[in-house]
């Protein structure tokens, strides 16, 4: 049996909490926190936030950690499942397309419920975040997946639950032999198939996706801060996490630039709040709408051509955010697409809406699916004077390629955010967190998050 692995990873996670990142990092990694409570707060008052939310209520537990949705202080893994349902109760949410995962959906609402179990500072909590993505994103690149359709498990579940462990771990204050153990039990509870594509409701989808793994990261630091041993050397050999999971297994990606490349670098920020296929042709049409005064009504025809491994994904949906034909319709008629709008059901049977979708196709393309970097697309409009427009969308807004700024991030956040806060609290909550550095004790979020209710700090 071959421990190598196991144990270079559960030193690296052990020490993680005590070395500081690299100031890109951090900053990066702020961003990505910010990004992700703001996809909790406005994911609240979704079906997907609100399951979630009374779940964790009902389960109860010491108040020790926050429910976002609804202010109140429940048991930490209580409060992680929570949280993390909110985060991905729709598409608002980051992702991280080498690790096939939603990265902070599961990973920051885990760090923040061990964090204020543990009165973490911000730098240590944003050190753990950072930790998360690296770990989570790691576990599936080491499964050799060669295509979206190929793995036998959720790539979505495995990425969160290994990503959320460590993170929770670390805030656990774990030794190297508690965290191979705390590792052990992220084994033991990777799970996951992927039918959430038929989840309508988006329900057991934020499930999988993010508060199946949140929870589970929580309870393995738990277990072992709670004095349960386990076993050791589990990632490699046989039997192993990847002789049961993997469809190549890579062992090496494990631990391959630890410590010198950050995978959280690698994670996108959505500038639309849609399913990530849908950013490229959005990104494309805004083109048309802001520089060739594209419209409805001066449309005749518009063409998606997008790889033919996530057509699937997003061609016509029953959902509005990750409907592509619907998404394109609205924002034409709109001339762009806000939050409200991209989760509007009622609009997907406007005869507006249906009318324009009758112009609006989809094609399947494998040179798109193999082109770098990853989640092209290209855009044909014939106009109705006989024009034809094309744009290639190469690097899609929010990506490593193309990162969004501080400023567009911190503005997104504000539109999810102030529909609930306000304008005043949420810019409170938005200089925080990109001071989050600087915060002695992470539970000070508490009155920023929840502004309205008392929020006790023990």
């Amino acid at each position: 049996m071959d421990c190598q692995q196991t144990s270079d990873l559960s030193h690296y996670c052990a020490g993680a909490l005590a070395a500081p990142l690299p100031e890109m990092v951090q900053q990066k990694t702020k961003l990505h926190v910010l990004d992700t409570l703001a996809a909790i707060i406005s994911g609240a008052h979704l079906p997907g936030g609100r399951a979630g939310a009374r779940a964790a209520a009902r389960m109860g537990g010491p108040k020790e950690a926050l429910s976002l949705a609804d202010g109140t202080l429940i048991g930490a893994p209580q409060a992680a499942l929570a949280n993390a349902m909110c985060a991905h109760a729709d598409e608002t949410d980051d992702s991280h397309v080498g690790g096939r995962f939603h990265p902070g959906c599961a990973i920051v609402p885990a760090a923040l419920a061990m964090a204020e179990v543990g009165a973490a500072t911000g730098a240590e909590f944003l050190r753990a975040v950072a930790l998360g993505y690296d770990v989570g994103a790691r576990a599936v690149m080491a499964l050799g997946v060669s295509g979206a359709n190929t793995a036998r498990f959720s790539t979505h579940s495995i990425g969160s639950n290994f990503g959320a462990t460590a993170a929770a771990a670390a805030l656990a204050r774990c030794d190297s032999r508690q965290m191979a153990h705390a590792l052990s039990y992220a084994v033991q509870q990777t799970s996951g198939v992927p039918y959430w594509r038929r989840d309508s409701d988006h329900i057991e989808k934020a499930f999988d996706f993010a508060g199946m793994g949140a929870r589970n990261g929580v309870m393995a630091a738990i277990f072992v801060q709670s004095g349960w041993s386990g076993v050791e050397g589990v990632l490699t050999g046989s039997p192993s996490y990847l002789s049961a999971f993997a469809e190549n297994a890579q062992p090496n990606a494990l631990t391959d630039g630890l410590g010198s490349r950050f995978e959280i670098m690698q994670a996108a920020i959505k500038k639309w709040c849609v399913g990530s296929p849908i950013q490229a042709p959005l990104d494309a049409l805004m083109v048309f709408v802001t520089t060739n005064g594209l419209t409805a009504d001066n449309t005749a025809r518009l063409t998606a051509t997008m790889p033919d491994d996530r057509l699937h994904i997003v061609d016509d949906r029953d959902m509005p955010d990750v409907c592509l034909q619907h998404l394109l319709a609205i924002t034409l008629l709109d001339g762009g697409l806000s939050f409200a709008a991209a989760h509007d059901h009622a609009r997907m049977k406007d005869p507006a809406v249906l009318a324009l979708r009758k112009r609006i196709f989809a094609e399947p393309s494998a040179e798109l699916t193999a082109a770098k970097p990853p989640r092209q697309a290209i855009l044909t409009a014939v106009t109705t004077d006989g024009q034809t427009l094309r744009h290639h969308t190469r690097a899609v807004l929010g990506t490593p390629e193309n990162p969004m700024s501080t400023a567009e991030v911190a503005a997104k956040a504000h539109d999810l955010i102030a529909p609930s806060l306000g304008d005043t609290a949420t810019n409170a909550l938005i200089s925080a967190v990109l001071a989050m550095d600087s915060m002695t004790d992470i539970r000070a979020l508490r009155g920023l998050v929840c502004p309205a209710k008392s929020a006790p700090t023990a």
